[in-house]
């Protein structure tokens, strides 16, 4: 079956940063506990957005998506590590549709291979000196930096929630978190170091700071949305996984200002529990509340305000730029990142 021109696309920068993503795996020992899990990892490609939308800004802006290459791959690279560091973390037990690095190899392989992958994704970036020179070089590393540290922060936020069993979390305080640990290194940086590249430096990249933070704020409302109430099988992860972690969404905050307090306690008792005693039919209790008590048609809600100011936002970050099947193609992510069933 053709795909769609905007599906084709993705797949078009999806293939090519994987591609390049595997060809920065060292090709020596040791193979059997680091690069071979590391390289299979690596080839259960997800949607590619990050990468996409780096390459696609910078031909946007008008760029060459081969200078924006090494760039985007390194932002995939990192992200992948997180992936692995994250489910690790959460005690997640499926990715993509498979078990989880640490499910398969073990906690210590796992954690390395993560670690490894951001040592690969910071080499990457050394590559772009031939093509983009020091300065533009060494204002892609900045952006990467603050990637990191805004997203590295945000995950410090989501754990020590879940660890304190905090129930004090305000909607301010998850879209804080979510613009730290999603927006940054998901939408906004991916953006930033594409203009960066493709106009030699030439534009104020904050002008993607809230087109950035908009989308991804929906995207991530509309993942843990998927998370309680997508198909598994098309899905990829648990369903119900953020509730059997503990996590603090956008949809068990408004909860927990609708419940009485029975509920209240009986979600405390919960969530105070080590995962491995959090039972799947108190899981399936919440679940039903939120549906009765309407926590998942308002988190619908709030995506769809926020997909309209994203939109909004859009137009005001490529005001300057001529129509393009790569500007066309930026501007039907948003569509694509919050109408999703995957």
């Amino acid at each position: 079956m053709a795909l769609d021109p905007f599906h084709a696309r993705l797949a078009s920068y999806r293939e090519t940063a994987l591609a390049r993503l595997l060809a920065a795996v060292p090709r020596r020992e040791p193979q059997r506990y680091l690069y071979d899990p590391l390289t299979s990892y690596l080839t259960r490609t997800g949607k590619g957005i990050r990468p996409a939308l780096c390459m696609a800004t910078c031909q946007a802006f008008g760029g060459d998506a081969s200078d924006a290459l090494a760039s985007a791959a390194a932002i995939e690279m990192l992200h992948t590590a997180f992936l692995v560091h994250d489910d690790i973390e959460d005690e997640s037990e499926l990715r993509r549709g498979l078990p989880t690095l640490h499910s398969e190899q073990g906690v210590p392989i796992a954690l390395n291979a993560g670690d490894m992958m951001t040592a690969i994704s910071v080499r990457i970036l050394r590559e772009n000196l031939p093509a983009l020179g020091h300065t533009l070089t060494a204002g892609v590393y900045d952006e990467f930096e603050h990637m990191m540290q805004e997203s590295l922060e945000g995950q410090a936020m989501e754990l020590g929630w879940m660890r304190d069993n905090r129930l004090d979390i305000s909607d301010e305080d998850y879209l804080r978190m979510v613009l730290k640990k999603t927006c940054w290194y998901s939408f906004i940086h991916p953006c930033r170091i594409g203009a960066l590249i493709g106009t030699r430096n030439g534009v104020d990249l904050d002008r993607f700071n809230r087109f950035g933070s908009y989308l991804g704020t929906a995207f991530q409302i509309q993942d843990d949305l998927l998370n309680l109430t997508g198909d598994e099988r098309r899905y990829g992860k648990e369903i119900g996984g953020d509730l059997l972690e503990g996590k603090r969404t956008l949809m068990l905050i408004h909860l927990l200002r609708q419940v009485d307090t029975r509920e209240a306690a009986r979600i405390n008792a919960y969530l105070g529990e080590p995962r491995p005693a959090r039972s799947a039919q108190d899981m399936r209790w919440i679940l039903e509340l939120m549906r009765s008590r309407g926590s998942l048609d308002h988190a619908r809600k709030v995506t769809r305000q926020l997909a309209g100011a994203a939109l909004y936002e859009f137009n005001r970050a490529f005001r300057d730029v001529p129509e393009s099947d790569e500007k066309t193609f930026l501007n039907q992510v948003i569509s694509y990142m919050v109408s999703r069933d995957v």
